[in-house]
């Protein structure tokens, strides 16, 4: 039977190798959605499986990229964009193994698959990612080490799995110097040099508009939408109204922005005595919408209102911002109402929702006192309303429904019910987005906001006052907006009470990573600068800071790799050191002497150097000869000691 060929893989090859591809996968199938990743994964295995035992059909191969195709392209809506394209990513993956015979093919898959962690970046930048790309890194380099090593023809001497993965520490050792001087010192621009595609499918959050049915995802997804510290004065929770967008068109089904009140000077607001100093993070949002406590007192750079405080900011939030304001409740808001603003809070559609418009006319004619009317519309829904998310979709009526049969719903049917009955009976009203509430960490002493905290209000116009919030969904379940994660572990149990300090501390070493990583940007950078002395570095300045560093680490790595890797071939390297324990008694190589001739000099001159000549035989034999490998040369070589005690001749 013929020997194996030098550039066939072996089993523990093949092994290592598809170990450090499916960790690569591992941290993209994370950020996938679920009935993708287990598809990827499930078909990944089988295919691994089917080519440890030989060659895959190439008819099976195609049949199974088609299907893992056709399920990551319906998964997407048939939409192309970020995700879909980490999807094919992760699924042509899946298959790659297939391919799976030789050294050559084995190194294919690994450089594939280094693109894996890369693309898991563009959709969460959080630490577990990281951890999870870094692992994935090291055990490639681990395997193609392995590769190398079997290449080479010297794995008779085999490195541990311990030794190769000092030998990958050490070379990521000397390259971080050069990596911490990019991050720290390259002059941080305000946007990329390139554009990120868009997500394909967008993540839940705050919108300009609102649908029947469009917030169910948002309001039961626990993941932080920002973090708020305060210095000073604390809100009672039940303050704690973070404005968004609010919406003032409605088309009978979905609520609006107005476009051209974007336009328009931030209205006039008189602020009450009590003033909150605060910073907030804002998590990634791939929109440019923001969030601040009902009323700002001033807008920090990179941030705009609208006329009704609807807070954007010019680029799209793709990454972790941080914020400093200072808020203020309001005693009056618009206080002077003009009269095509007032027509627009007034604007219903015709022929929609008739029952709601009777009602509204027929307590018009019970009084005039438009705060009165309020009043009676939040007693009425106090009364005989619920709270639920189990609700069917609405009908054309969808107002009616609410009000008359179904008499349940959150805070979408509210805000929206009420507003309409607001308008029909004469006063104006809107529908302002945001969140209320939030968690406070135990940990890191500051506020948690979460897209589940999402909610819906409304604003009524009242004379002298100006436009006041009114939350009919308060006014039916205080506990669902006031309420708090902690209340809602506790009532779930010891169980739930007792992973608290674990979320709790989880989440304060996410907002440590968002602060020290992903939020590091040009102002940390100007302080990080201040703190070394180095004042305000303009941007020549930095680039001249940063070459010098990265020329200093540059000649740190050169001097590694002199002093280090001198020689990468293992056989060269124990001949060398061989080398030199025979030159500490006197008895070095000429550089022009042959590897025999010097073995046969020492010889001559030693009593008890007789094996040194067989030694380097084998060694001239295996450097330079055709023929079987010599399976115990290196180990040897590095085990022969001169005997010191040895006398001259």
């Amino acid at each position: 039977m013929s020997p194996p060929s030098p550039d066939q893989l072996d089993t523990a090859g093949r092994r290592r190798v598809l170990l450090a591809a499916g960790a690569c996968v591992l941290p993209l199938l994370l950020q996938l959605p679920v009935t993708s990743a287990i598809a990827i994964a499930g078909i990944g295995a089988i295919v691994a499986s089917l080519a440890s035992r030989g060659a895959v059909a190439g008819w099976l191969r195609g049949l199974l990229a088609i299907a893992l195709l056709g399920l990551v392209l319906v998964q997407s809506g048939f939409s192309l964009g970020r995700d879909t394209g980490s999807a094919l990513l992760a699924a042509m993956l899946a298959i790659k193994p297939s391919e799976l015979r030789s050294l050559r093919d084995a190194r294919s898959l690994l450089g594939f698959a280094l693109f894996a962690p890369f693309a898991t970046f563009l959709l969460d930048q959080g630490p577990l990612s990281l951890v999870l790309g870094l692992v994935a890194t090291t055990l490639v380099l681990m395997a193609l080490l392995r590769l190398s090593e079997q290449e080479s023809g010297l794995a008779a001497v085999p490195r541990s799995d311990g030794q190769r993965l000092r030998i990958v520490l050490r070379l990521a050792a000397t390259g971080l110097p050069l990596a911490l001087a990019a991050f720290w010192l390259f002059p941080r621009l305000a946007t990329p040099l390139w554009g990120v595609p868009e997500l394909s499918v967008a993540r839940p959050g705050l919108s300009d508009e609102m649908s029947p049915g469009q917030w169910l995802d948002l309001i039961v997804d626990d993941s932080p939408a920002l973090r708020a510290t305060f210095r000073g004065a604390e809100p009672e929770t039940s303050d704690m109204y973070w404005r968004g967008p609010t919406l003032t068109d409605y088309d009978g089904r979905t609520w609006t922005a107005s476009p051209w009140l974007r336009h328009l000077p931030p209205a006039e607001v008189e602020h009450g005595a009590v003033v909150w100093d605060y910073e907030i993070t804002v998590e990634p949002t791939e929109r440019n919408l923001l969030v601040a406590l009902e009323m700002p007192l001033a807008l920090p750079d990179g941030m705009d209102a609208s006329h009704t405080w609807t807070l954007t900011s010019p680029r799209r939030l793709d990454r972790v911002s941080r914020w400093q304001l200072r808020s203020s409740p309001q005693v009056r808001f618009e206080a002077d109402l003009p009269d095509t603003l007032r027509a627009q809070a007034l604007r219903l559609p015709e022929g929609f929702n008739p029952r709601t418009r009777e009602l509204a006319r027929q307590w018009r004619s019970d009084t005039e006192d438009d705060g009165a009317l309020v009043d009676r519309g939040l007693a009425w829904i106090r009364s005989e309303f619920a709270y639920t998310l189990d609700t069917p979709l609405p009908g054309r009526n969808a107002v009616d429904e609410f009000l008359f049969e179904q008499k349940a719903g959150f805070c979408e049917h509210f805000s929206s019910a009420f507003t309409v009955l607001m308008r029909e009976a004469g006063i104006p009203a809107r529908v302002v987005t945001g969140y209320v509430g939030g968690y406070r960490n135990a940990y890191g002493n500051y506020w948690i906001v979460r897209k589940m905290d999402a909610h819906a209000w409304v604003e009524v116009w009242l004379e002298g006052r100006g436009w006041v919030r009114v939350d009919p969904t308060a006014a039916v379940a205080p506990e669902r907006i006031y309420d708090t994660i902690e209340d809602r572990l506790a009532a779930g149990g010891a169980a739930g009470g007792a992973l608290a300090p674990l979320l709790d501390i989880g989440d304060w070493a996410r907002r440590g990573w968002n602060d020290l990583v992903l939020g590091f940007d040009a102002g940390s950078q100007q302080w990080m600068l201040q703190r070394i002395g180095l004042g305000h570095g303009d941007p020549a300045t930095l680039a001249l800071l940063f070459a010098l560093v990265a020329a200093l680490a540059l000649g740190w790595m050169l001097w590694r790799v002199a002093r280090s890797e001198r020689e990468r071939d293992p056989l060269l390297r124990a001949w060398r050191a061989l080398d030199r324990r025979y030159a500490r008694l006197g008895l070095a190589r000429d550089p022009h002497e042959a590897p025999l001739a010097w073995a046969r000099r020492v010889a001559a001159a030693r009593n008890g150097a007789s094996a040194l000549i067989a030694l380097t035989g084998r060694f001239v034999a295996a450097r330079y000869a055709r023929g079987a490998a010599d399976p115990t040369l290196v180990r040897d070589l590095h085990a022969h000691r001169p005997d010191p005690e040895a006398s001259r001749r």
